[in-house]
């Protein structure tokens, strides 16, 4: 004969009200910072080299043309055209280098950082190099026409340090916004019923007339 349980079951919300309100901070804190870290721990390494070139005026240019061009050159760097020579000298195929690479110009200096990023760092700093040399080959064919020459300014070297976020850092990001969830959780539970805001506390009322007089 099967025995059923005669007690009442406390319905979800109860045992949400009978939380107290920091308890839902700490377990969103908990959790966000354990995703975080697994999450820094499983995802690889990235090491980003940067290489840099400059855009130098001829005898019949002038400084405003060569940052012009320097301009120019940073667009022109993640083209095809120029990747695909860079693709031999790197050894990786173009897609990747379209994928990994990345050119930044200043507007006060004619100058084009390239930077590339890859989980190894010799290939990071060879991808960076090898679109740096084949830009200063396209620069530099197209000389006689522009009066700008481009030339290389700092190679790029192989990294010692990881540039991606360590699974500390990404356990206290993961924490931060565990914790934020839980706050958010936390405001839209049910409130108790004495907990409603807006509703005054019970004040006792006057006491009826009859007891006052019999007191006077």
């Amino acid at each position: 004969m099967t025995h059923h349980a005669t007690g009442p079951r406390r319905p979800a919300a109860a045992l949400a009200k009978a939380l107290p309100p920091w308890s839902l901070i700490a377990a969103g804190a908990l959790a966000g910072g354990l995703l975080g870290g697994v999450y820094g721990i499983a995802k690889p390494p990235a090491y980003t080299a940067t290489s840099y070139v400059v855009a130098v005026p001829t005898e019949q240019s002038d400084p405003a043309s060569a940052l012009g061009f320097a301009t120019a050159y940073g667009r022109v760097a993640t083209q095809v055209a120029v990747l695909g020579d860079a693709q031999v000298w790197a050894g990786v195929p173009v897609r990747t280098l379209k994928s990994s690479v990345r050119t930044e110009t200043s507007p006060d200096a004619p100058m084009v950082a390239i930077t590339a990023t890859s989980a190894r760092p010799d290939l990071a700093a060879d991808m960076a190099n090898a679109v740096s040399r084949a830009l200063t080959r396209h620069a530099n064919d197209a000389q006689a026409t522009t009066h700008v020459e481009l030339q290389q300014f700092a190679r790029a070297t192989k990294p010692t340090e990881a540039s991606s976020a360590s699974p500390a850092v990404t356990g206290l990001v993961g924490a931060s916004a565990g914790g934020l969830l839980g706050g958010l959780a936390m405001l839209a539970r049910p409130r108790r019923t004495g907990d409603e805001p807006g509703r005054p506390a019970s004040v006792p009322g006057p006491a009826p007339a009859a007891d006052v007089h019999g007191q006077l």
